[in-house]
């Protein structure tokens, strides 16, 4: 295991922003000029913005020229950072002294932020952009991709924000935390998050460059992590953490390490297996830990029983959300595009991976997150795990959805049946959706559901007795009062109607759709409508 101190002492021409005074006067100067999320949208106007985010740079162009034309002082310098961080392009020295009055040009070429060119332009050499949540700025330091500049990647080129990285800080629950542990940090996107809920943070990396990075996005932001360098939870032997937090590099391969951030150098999707055996040794009791993952999918094989084999032994309680299951040939590309090798150098690298792939009987590659929580001390009992595949959009895990489930998953383990015919329950905001087919007679119904919107695969197929039955459930007399009153209604046994009714309303707490009224779900409700 290697200090940071010792990384960057090693190799400190491929590490930038070693320097904190520069740093700190960078992070001065990018403030200063109002280069933050707002900023940036209020500059270039929110339709430009949004044509920006979908990777149509040109309207930024004009809108950015424009100001340095025509606007202020500030403006004039809000748009040279923006012009050099988010459009990749060359600008003068004297506009970027400008926009850079504390740290100086000198000392951000020096550090590695700015390149000066032939015949005197400067172009930015780093990836630094404004990124927010609900209450904070931040500023986030990584390298440029490949759209910003042609050629491929560097192999230890260092990831910036993405869509992989969002998803799993939009998954992780914030729930306070002692210690916290981000494996495979690359820029410091999820340790960035964590800073709000979490006392200590200790960020891993096997990229020694990334590390680097993050180091800067931390002290930018006025952070400070532990951060280490070494492979897995190598760097952290012998410790336990309240949450563990990883989107490692999961492509799914032969074994090779083309590029650090997406190849894990161990063959197929071994690393995500090992991940999650080891995760019992660094739980404290009751911990969490939230990873994304790839696995393979076999011809003919189910892929839910391919996870559960990772999990089986791990004592864990476990929620495994496939999102998506992607062919080869679709799954090879996304990645081959994010290298930016020429066409032919892909194209072999291409043919082979889906060599690779046929030789193995592998059919499709499975994407998606697995959250899992360890047994509080004391508690012996069979892990509860759930492996499903949720697809719809607008059904994404989220951070207050994850622990509404794991809450809902505890209330069920916990309430016997008796007992939960006790309870008065009441019903979650809901829609019924039914489905009619056309017939001889006019409209058929063939079936109904009730459906939770916005939470993932929170849909429930109901019949005529069971969406009345959820009807009734106002929070205002036990389930049992209520069963009693149906089975009067429609002449059946009140018994027989309870045993049939109660894995339907322990499935309808599962999915949200029904809670305890005033008990501890309520909660967990109310989280997830303003989460």
């Amino acid at each position: 295991m290697s200090s940071l101190n010792e990384v960057t002492a090693r190799h400190p021409s491929s590490h930038p922003l070693t320097d904190d005074t520069v740093v700190d006067a960078l992070g001065a100067d990018l403030r200063a000029a109002g280069y933050t999320t707002d900023g940036v949208t209020e500059l270039l106007g929110e339709d430009v913005h949004a044509a920006l985010l979908r990777g149509v740079w040109w309207p930024a162009v004009a809108a950015t020229a424009a100001e340095q034309r025509d606007g202020g002082a500030g403006e004039s310098r809000l748009a040279t950072v923006i012009r050099l961080f988010l459009l990749g392009s060359d600008e003068a020295e004297d506009v970027v002294a400008q926009a850079f009055p504390s740290a100086g040009v000198d000392a951000l070429v020096a550090q590695g932020v700015l390149t000066r060119l032939d015949g005197g332009a400067i172009r930015a050499s780093l990836d630094i952009r404004p990124h927010a949540d609900e209450t904070h700025d931040f500023l986030v330091v990584a390298d440029q991709d490949a759209a910003m500049r042609p050629g491929p990647v560097a192999r230890d080129h260092v990831l910036g924000i993405g869509g992989a990285s969002m998803s799993l800080a939009r998954a992780i629950i914030r729930e306070p935390a002692r210690r916290a542990l981000d494996i495979g940090t690359g820029c410091g996107i999820q340790a960035l998050h964590l800073n709000s809920h979490c006392e200590e943070i200790v960020a891993t990396d096997t990229n020694e460059r990334a590390l680097a990075l993050a180091r800067a996005t931390a002290r930018l932001n006025g952070m400070s992590w532990d951060l280490r360098a070494g492979s897995m939870f190598q760097p952290v032997a012998g410790e336990r953490f309240d949450l563990i937090v990883s989107n490692p590099p999961f492509v799914v391969g032969t074994g090779s390490q083309d590029y650090i951030y997406r190849d894990s150098g161990v063959v197929g999707d071994a690393l995500c297996e090992q991940l999650i055996r080891e995760l019992p040794a660094h739980l404290n009791p009751g911990g969490t830990a939230q990873i994304l993952a790839n696995w393979i999918i076999r011809d003919g094989a189910d892929w839910r029983d391919r996870v559960r084999g990772w999990l089986d032994g791990t004592g864990l309680d476990a929620w495994v959300v496939q999102r998506e299951a992607a062919d080869p040939i679709s799954y090879v590309s996304l990645w081959l595009s994010d290298a930016g090798e020429d066409e032919q150098a892909a194209a072999r690298r291409g043919e082979q991976w889906l060599e690779w792939f046929d030789d193995n009987d592998i059919v499709a590659i499975g994407m998606g997150s697995i959250t899992v929580r360890a047994p509080e001390a004391g508690e012996d009992r069979e892990p509860d795990v759930v492996i499903e595949e949720i697809t719809g959009a607008g059904e994404e895990v989220t951070g207050p959805e994850a622990q509404a489930f794991l809450a809902r998953r505890r209330y069920l383990r916990e309430t016997s049946d008796a007992e939960l015919l006790d309870k008065r329950l009441s019903v979650a905001p809901v829609m019924l959706e039914e489905h009619s087919l056309p017939g001889a007679d006019g409209w058929q119904q063939v079936g109904a559901a009730v459906r939770r919107p916005g939470g993932p695969a929170a849909v429930l197929g109901v019949d005529e007795v069971s969406r009345a039955l959820l009807a009734g459930c106002r929070g205002q007399v036990p389930l049992q009062a209520l069963i009693e009153l149906l089975a009067g209604f429609h002449g059946v046994d009140a018994d027989a109607l309870a045993a049939a009714a109660l894995p339907v309303v322990r499935e309808a707490i599962g999915r949200g759709i029904l809670y305890e009224a005033d008990g501890e779900l309520s909660g967990s409700v109310t989280s997830v409508r303003n989460g």
